[in-house]
């Protein structure tokens, strides 16, 4: 594992490019002290009699830029108060006109902290207006109480119908606050009790909040509708808190969670563990099938994990602006041995589990 060590010193010194560059040549390799690891896409040949492809568009997961006041230890985005990227209003449109002339039924929105965008309501309000079905709102819950001007975010979602999908790691001070930051915890608990107050999580409601768990080490999550229930008992015997469910999301092998991996010599397990818990049926409703993510500066990716280790999509439109309904038509997409996260246990996606 000292190869890895000193890789990871390197990419500490390297340009963002660079960084994405040199994660990807590592996840690549697949050669590890216990043997080679079978590659993705021939799991993938083997699974489904050919490669993976997408069906129809469903799904518009736009990043809307890498600006966040926290900075998460697990975090695939490298998110953070020093990161300038953000979406222009320009690129939204963009978005929008894509929404109206195609068939996608959900906007999903992160981040960062996707509420930083000075266009953030303004995009919101848009896409309501043009009869999207469904917004979703991944909100690391802080922000909320984080600054003046954003108290009335509550309200703002509820007013548009917004399903907001919040960041919560444990019901404990210790482990969110190990995970996410001091003083987390304690905010998270302030922000879900402005949701709640304006109506999220009361089950007579059709306002939508839904927390999301990530393992807090390199292991994977355990079974989403036990923790699901675990959560609800806790957050509520100790906060009265509601909430309607709960995704467990898989640690992908990337950005600051492969530097940890990497760091605390548990990369080479960790891979075989995601490569040993395959799932065919995960396999089979892995999310890229009918999502297209699109990152701050407007390219196209298959999920918002290749955004991250830029491989774009498999077409010649590359570009929101650019945009051809035949991006969707069986387009081939892209793979490496990070995807194995996305296929283990129960299935990892951006709605939780998928088997």
């Amino acid at each position: 594992m000292g190869q890895f060590k000193s890789l990871q010193s390197l990419h500490k010194r390297q340009s963002p490019l660079a960084q994405t560059e040199h994660q990807l040549k590592i996840l690549e390799d697949g050669i590890f002290t216990s043997g080679e690891a079978p590659r993705f896409g021939d799991r993938i040949q083997q699974t489904l009699g050919g490669a993976l492809k997408t069906t129809q568009l469903d799904i518009l997961q736009v990043n809307l830029g890498y600006m966040c006041n926290q900075v998460c230890a697990h975090c695939h985005v490298d998110a953070g108060p020093d990161r300038k990227e953000i979406m222009t209003k320009q690129t939204m449109q963009h978005c929008l006109e894509v929404i109206e002339s195609s068939s996608v039924k959900t906007l999903d929105l992160t981040g960062g902290a996707p509420e930083m965008n000075p266009n953030f309501r303004w995009f919101v309000t848009q896409a309501k207006a043009k009869g999207v079905k469904e917004i979703i709102v991944r909100s690391n819950l802080t922000i909320i109480v984080a600054n003046k001007k954003y108290h009335d975010l509550p309200e703002f979602f509820a007013r548009h119908q917004v399903h907001v999908v919040s960041s919560m790691p444990h019901w404990t001070k210790e482990k969110t606050d190990r995970q996410r930051g001091s003083g987390v915890f304690e905010d998270s608990i302030k922000a879900l009790k402005m949701l709640n107050d304006v109506g999220y999580g009361n089950p007579e409601s059709n306002l939508v909040l839904d927390l999301v768990y990530n393992p807090s080490g390199a292991f994977l999550p355990g079974d989403q509708d036990d923790l699901c229930q675990d959560f609800k008992r806790r957050l509520d015997e100790g906060f009265g808190i509601k909430f309607n469910g709960l995704f467990a999301l898989t640690n992908l092998p990337i950005s600051r969670f492969l530097d940890y991996l990497i760091a605390s010599d548990n990369y080479e397990d960790y891979m075989w563990t995601l490569v040993e818990s395959y799932n065919p049926a995960a396999a089979r409703a892995v999310m890229c099938l009918n999502t297209l993510s699109v990152s701050w500066e407007g390219y196209l990716y298959d999920c918002d994990f290749n955004q991250m280790l830029e491989m774009p999509i498999n077409h010649k439109s590359q570009h929101i602006s650019d945009y051809e309904p035949e991006v969707m038509d069986g387009r081939l997409i892209k793979v490496s041995q990070h995807c194995y996260g996305c296929t283990a246990g129960a299935g990892s996606s951006c709605q939780g589990a998928v088997t």
